[in-house]
């Protein structure tokens, strides 16, 4: 967890709440759906690794990942949409 505020408000996206075989694609069809600098506030039971190296893969640079809480069981990250 950082110490200062985030610069952005986040929309919530719950992945615990969506089916496992669609959740891939909810996660990158809600990115794409972003503006610069809008964020997108993901949670979760597990640590997504493999769905982050695909938004890397998919997105690149564009997306900035930002773990504010990670503990088994509880994941919280901001998806960021970077300007450019």
């Amino acid at each position: 967890m950082t110490g200062s505020a985030p610069q952005y408000t986040p929309h919530p996206f719950d992945a615990r709440s969506i089916a496992k075989r669609f959740r891939h694609s909810a996660i990158f069809g809600a990115l794409g759906a972003l503006q610069p600098g809008e964020a997108m506030r993901f949670v979760n039971d597990h640590d997504p690794l493999p769905l982050l190296a695909q938004i890397n893969d998919r997105f690149g640079d564009a997306v900035a990942i930002q773990y504010l809480q990670r503990e088994p069981g509880a994941i919280v990250i901001d998806f960021i949409i970077q300007a450019g």
